[in-house]
């Protein structure tokens, strides 16, 4: 399957106008991390390196079709001292299938805390998933053949108090990246759709569901490399009517917080005619 560089690649049409790559898939709809990392990344063409993106907060409006190139067309809605803010929009045969607006922050200084890492196995002490997974759920590991994504066993996750519905996945690219700090932030926006709806469905492992990212919001708060072990810690703290509440924080190894996800999901009883 596709590599990160195939995924992420687009060509630029006009000044502010894009086309992301098709690129093969087993999906029946174009993933959405990669229409997500492919806006991100008509994004960043638009601003000045000096800025480095900050936040993203996009909606997923249609199911992209997968065997077809998305165009992205990129507003520049502010371009300031210390934040620039563009607003883009991936299109299919006309349509809107994607709305996203980001931000980019020149740096500044100010007081600095975070969390603390959740105490889990590393990713050395846990399988593969392609040793974990399920038989009919294989195609995954096709699809993502270029990602090593390890679960942590649920009987072994860490949660915090109250929190009804924890996962936690260790990840990496499982190649050599390149050096650019930008292309790690679409590699992580691109990785941060996956397995995150997944953690609504952690109480509710036996119930039939159709599953779709709505939106998806993301913090980028200290630079990290995408090749290297990255944690996912995940929980959904609500469900009902249809739609899941999702959020993640992403941690290097080293135990600092480098990312923020919060994302709402369909996850509906299917419809039978």
């Amino acid at each position: 399957m596709a590599t990160i560089e195939e995924a992420l690649a687009i060509e630029r049409l006009e000044r502010d106008i894009f086309r992301g790559a098709s690129t093969e898939s087993q999906l029946p709809r174009t993933f959405g991390g990669q229409v997500a990392g492919q806006a991100l990344v008509s994004a960043v063409r638009t601003v000045d390196r000096s800025f480095q993106v900050h936040s993203l907060h996009g909606y997923f409006l249609r199911p992209g079709n997968p065997e077809e190139p998305t165009v992205y067309l990129v507003e520049r809605i502010r371009d300031g001292r210390s934040f620039c803010t563009r607003r883009v929009t991936g299109v299919q045969d006309g349509q809107a299938i994607f709305t996203m607006s980001a931000s980019f922050h020149h740096g500044d200084e100010g007081p600095e805390h975070q969390d603390v890492m959740p105490s889990v196995d590393g990713p050395d002490d846990l399988p593969d998933a392609s040793v974990t997974m399920t038989p009919e759920r294989l195609w995954a590991m096709r699809e993502w053949e270029h990602w090593d994504i390890r679960t942590v066993p649920q009987e072994q996750v860490v949660a915090r108090d109250g929190a009804v519905s924890p996962q936690q996945v260790w990840f990496r690219y499982r190649h050599p990246l390149p050096d650019d700090p930008m292309f790690h932030v679409c590699t992580l926006a691109y990785m941060s759709d996956m397995t995150l709806l997944g953690s609504s469905k952690v109480i509710h492992p036996d119930e039939p569901t159709q599953n779709a990212s709505l939106d998806h919001a993301m913090w980028f708060l200290r630079p990290f490399r995408a090749d290297e072990w990255l944690l996912y810690d995940q929980s959904s703290p609500s469900a009902g009517f249809g739609r899941a509440l999702t959020g993640g924080k992403i941690w290097d190894r080293a135990g600092n917080l480098v990312a923020a996800v919060v994302q709402e999901g369909l996850i509906r009883t299917p419809r039978h005619k």
